[in-house]
């Protein structure tokens, strides 16, 4: 018997002030893959129900008892609980009523896919690497499809359905005695189609390639140099340095006990953050991103979102709850990984704005200094302000000219640093996938990170 969702909802009007109805479908398949050996496969398939009330102050509840008396006890005990908590000050973004119904469009269906295909398209992975005398090699395969349908008080009633593939792949290489390790994580929303346009084969097979140069590469001098970052580097630090602190929960002290706080603070907008080139943003519409969402988990439209802009902070990442405490509207920033998990401020596809330059441009403009392609190891402080980022590729560049390989170099450095640094931003456009982890219980949602190439002037490495 399924249940009828309004007359909960209904409750909840008569009771509280506020209340939201999240039911979610989550469809999971898994393949492991290490050297030539499937040594995992997984289904899974799980739906939940989840309520929020709001009233003396928010109560979350969840459930994967989907049974009519069940879901009723739930809400029962939310409303209860939202009336009996100490009270706070909550006041929630006015927001527009939603109706709509939406998904993300698939050339090759996931439910179509099947699992010999996905094995045999993994080991050709794994037999190309291996003829090119890698030793060490992991394949991760997943895909996803997500439905959730949303209810709140408001009026919004919303479907959604956002089908997804996730791959990932660990390699290590041995060259004159040395061994070096690479790996990347590739994510887009949609289907199977996602295999072709990640080109697995030639990728892999040319990282193994340029990790047997780096295994050979010799440190370099420490001291103050220019520097330029590839899309790989640009999007983490985009992520850690700009996504991270601009989130209003960890503004707002709500993250303090848990993954940090923020070097920014409320009264912050407009202030002096980088040059006028730099421009960090933060988008869940563009088309089959890992992080894509129409709608976010309160029913608000997504957009994007000027984060940074021409070197100043422009707007915090933003729920009902934080958006109305700032007297604001929400920009559509809640997340949830899970049914079984309550929404949180979140990112989506963070990244450098591209600018004018080509690569070449960038680099015939500089007399000595390094080329950081990708990372090994990032660290940053949890207000988001001191952090470390160290070189897997890079090279030496010396009089407009990109030479050897370079072994782990370090850029130390502060967000304001680093975006005070910048000189020069180029036409490219990359995004690398990730899984961002935030929330106690933590919650681990999809996420692009990317940007073009972009040169800091004078900046110490070592």
């Amino acid at each position: 018997m399924k249940m009828d969702y309004e007359s909960l909802l209904s409750e909840i009007e008569k009771q509280a002030r506020y209340g939201e109805i999240r039911v979610m479908r989550v469809r999971r398949n898994m393949v492991i893959l290490k050297n030539g050996v499937i040594s995992g496969i997984e289904t899974t398939d799980e739906t939940g129900f989840a309520v929020r009330v709001l009233d003396r102050n928010f109560s979350f509840f969840s459930t994967s008892n989907l049974e009519p008396s069940n879901l009723k006890k739930t809400v029962e005990r939310a409303i209860r609980m939202a009336k009996t908590l100490d009270k706070r000050e909550v006041k929630l973004s006015q927001e527009e009523e939603v109706k709509d119904r939406w998904g993300v469009d698939e050339v090759n269906k996931i439910e179509d896919f099947p699992l010999e295909e996905k094995v045999s398209h993994m080991m050709d992975v794994d037999r190309s690497l291996e003829s090119s005398g890698v030793p060490i090699r992991m394949q991760f395969l997943r895909d996803k499809i997500t439905e959730i349908e949303y209810l709140n008080t408001d009026g919004s009633r919303i479907s959604g359905r956002i089908p997804s593939i996730f791959y990932y792949y660990f390699i290590g290489v041995i060259e004159d005695g040395n061994f070096e390790q690479g790996s990347q994580e590739f994510g887009r929303s949609g289907g199977y189609e996602a295999l072709k346009e990640w080109n697995l084969l030639e990728v892999t097979v040319e990282e193994a390639k340029k990790l047997k140069k780096i295994a050979k590469s010799k440190k370099l001098p420490e001291g103050k140099m220019d520097l330029i970052v590839g899309p790989e580097v640009s999007g983490i630090v985009a992520h850690e340095s700009c996504g991270h602190p601009m989130e209003s929960d960890r503004i707002m002290g709500r993250e303090a006990a848990q993954a940090g706080e923020s070097f920014v603070k409320p009264n912050m907008i407009g202030e002096r953050i980088g040059t006028d080139l730099v421009n960090v943003v933060d988008d869940p519409t563009i088309d089959h991103s890992f992080g894509y969402y129409k709608y976010d988990f309160e029913g608000v439209r997504a957009r994007k979102r000027y984060l940074y802009k021409e070197g100043r902070i422009n707007e915090f990442l933003m729920n009902r709850e934080f958006a109305g405490a700032l007297g604001l509207k929400s920009n559509a920033a809640a997340r949830s990984s899970e049914w079984d998990k309550e929404p949180i401020v979140r990112m989506s596809t963070t990244y450098i704005e591209p600018g004018d330059f080509n690569l070449d441009e960038l680099v015939e403009d500089v007399k000595y200094g390094i080329f950081m392609n990708s990372f090994t190891e990032w660290n940053i402080d949890d207000i988001r302000f001191n952090e470390k980022y160290v070189g897997r590729e890079a090279y030496l560049i010396e009089n407009g000219e990109i030479k050897d390989p370079v072994k782990r170099p370090v850029l130390e450095i502060t967000t304001t640093g680093f975006y005070g640094s910048v000189d020069g931003v180029s036409k490219d456009l990359r995004f690398f996938a990730g899984t961002c982890g935030k929330g106690d219980p933590m919650q681990g949602v999809d996420v692009w990170m990317g940007g073009p190439y972009v040169r800091l002037r004078n900046v110490y490495m070592r």
